[in-house]
């Protein structure tokens, strides 16, 4: 069973505590983890780009000059490929790059990337940050505290606190997700994966109760 480090809401280190093993069951599947990164990239992508064919370009209704006699080329348009202005002989077009994982497929994925992070010891339990109203400077002094800094955080939320978020937006290296929206691509791009102990003790909880 894995332990992460615990610090209280003032920043002084508690007692290591027990990751629930319903999702630290020790797994890592290193061909899921790079297929579920290649279909987050993949969602990523607009898919908007667009090209103008000959039929999309204004002009060259004419033909520019007579079909025989004149040693050049026949052309029946300025606005074919080869000329300047011209349109594209195979212009890209709008296309979805969207891609699926399967939800079991999904589920093995997020579970090797925490438990990833869980042997290269980067998981950080903390006390629920309850912010009254959004104040940057707290959230930095608390991760300047507890020495993570310099570090590329991933802060999951017991539940969404948009106090939290709104603190924490404008900090570079900083990302907030509530607990259980993480996508694996997140959990991967943080060197430290810091969660609040609510979240992962309410896990715990249910995991009893089944």
């Amino acid at each position: 069973m894995f332990k992460a480090p615990y610090y209280k809401t003032d920043g002084k280190k508690g007692r290591a505590r027990e990751l629930p093993v319903s999702i630290f069951d020790g797994v890592v599947n290193e061909p899921v983890l790079h297929q579920a990164v290649k279909v987050y990239l993949a969602n990523q992508r607009q898919g908007t780009h667009q090209g103008k064919s000959r039929g999309m370009v204004a002009g060259g209704s004419r033909k520019p000059w007579r079909q025989k006699g004149t040693g050049r080329a026949r052309a029946g348009t300025t606005r074919a490929a080869q000329w300047t202005g011209g349109g594209r002989a195979f212009p890209r077009i709008p296309t979805s790059h969207r891609q699926k994982l399967p939800s079991k497929v999904k589920a093995l994925a997020k579970r090797s990337a925490f438990n990833a992070r869980a042997e290269a010891e980067r998981i950080t339990l903390i006390d629920g940050m309850k912010l009254e109203s959004p104040k940057t400077a707290t959230v930095r002094d608390y991760f300047t505290t507890i020495e993570m800094a310099d570090r590329k955080i991933l802060l999951l939320t017991d539940g969404l606190r948009e106090s939290v978020y709104l603190s924490s937006r404008n900090l570079p290296g900083i990302e907030v997700r509530a607990f259980g929206t993480e996508s694996v691509y997140d959990i991967l791009w943080a060197d430290m994966v810091v969660i609040e102990r609510e979240a992962i003790d309410g896990m715990a909880k249910e995991g009893d109760d089944a």
